[in-house]
C-alpha cells in the first residue's frame, strides 16, 4: 500500500478505465476522488456502482460532466441527468437487480465465473443469458463483474491499508475492494496500526493498492 494525494491517485485513472465506486446513494462514497475526476476530466468511464446518486452528489458528478460512457447499477430513479443521457444514446445503461449487482461483484472478487439466481427468470431480464436448470427449478447465470479500479470510501484506515467502514458505507465497498485490478481508499479516519483491532478489519490490508492521504 502507498500513500498518496488525492491528485496522484485521480492521474493513474486512464480515460475509457472501468471503474467500481462503493457507496450507497452518495453514503460512503469516496467524494474527493470524484471531485478530482471531474476536474482532471476523466471522460469515457464505464462505471459500476449500486446506483446514480442524485445531481451534485456521488456518482451523479460524473454525469453532471458528461464523463461517463457506459453505467453498470441497480437504480437511476434519483438522477434526471442519467435518465436524459441514457435516453439521448449518450450513456449507455445496464440495469441489475440489486442483489444480483452486489453478488457479481462478488464473484469478480473471489475468483468465480459467475452465479446462478432464480431473479430475473420469465421477464426480460432473462433476454441473451444462459439459463440453468438445477434441481428441476430455473436460473440465470450471471457473470462476475470486474473493473479495472475501484473507489471505495473507509470510516477507518491504519498506515497499511486495513479498513473498517460506517453503516450503509459497508454495502458495496468490501466487495469492490476485492473486485478490481487496482484500489484506491479515501478514508474519514487514518490511525495508527493497532487502531482498528483484528475482528474490525473488513477490508485487509493487501487489498488496498493506494490511500489517498488527508487534506
Amino acid at each position: 500500500m502507498k500513500a498518496v494525494s488525492v491528485e496522484e491517485a485521480v492521474a493513474m485513472i486512464p480515460n475509457g478505465a472501468s471503474v467500481m465506486v462503493g457507496g450507497f446513494m452518495g453514503i460512503g462514497t469516496p467524494e474527493r476522488l470524484l471531485n478530482e475526476l471531474v476536474r482532471q476530466r476523466k471522460s469515457e468511464l464505464s462505471i459500476i456502482s449500486n446506483d446514480a446518486a442524485v445531481p451534485g452528489r456521488g456518482v451523479g458528478k460524473l454525469f453532471d460532466a458528461s464523463l461517463v460512457s457506459t453505467l453498470t447499477t441497480s437504480h437511476i430513479g434519483l438522477n434526471p441527468n442519467v435518465q436524459k443521457q441514457m435516453m439521448a444514446n449518450k450513456v449507455a445503461v445496464g440495469l441489475v437487480p440489486q442483489g444480483t449487482l452486489v453478488e457479481r461483484i462478488r464473484a469478480g472478487g473471489c475468483g468465480l465465473g459467475g452465479v446462478l439466481t432464480p431473479t430475473g427468470v420469465g421477464t426480460m431480464v432473462e433476454d441473451g443469458k444462459r439459463q440453468i436448470d438445477v434441481d428441476g427449478k430455473h436460473y440465470l447465470l450471471e457473470t462476475a463483474l470486474r473493473a479495472d479500479f475501484a473507489l471505495v470510501h473507509a470510516f477507518l484506515a491504519d498506515y497499511l491499508g486495513n479498513l473498517s467502514y460506517a453503516l450503509t458505507a459497508r454495502n458495496f465497498n468490501p466487495v469492490m475492494a476485492m473486485a478490481a485490478d487496482i484500489v484506491i481508499v479515501t478514508a474519514e479516519n487514518i490511525v495508527p496500526v493497532g487502531v482498528i483491532t483484528p475482528d474490525h478489519v473488513v477490508t485487509p490490508a493487501p487489498l488496498v493498492d493506494y490511500l489517498v492521504v488527508n487534506g
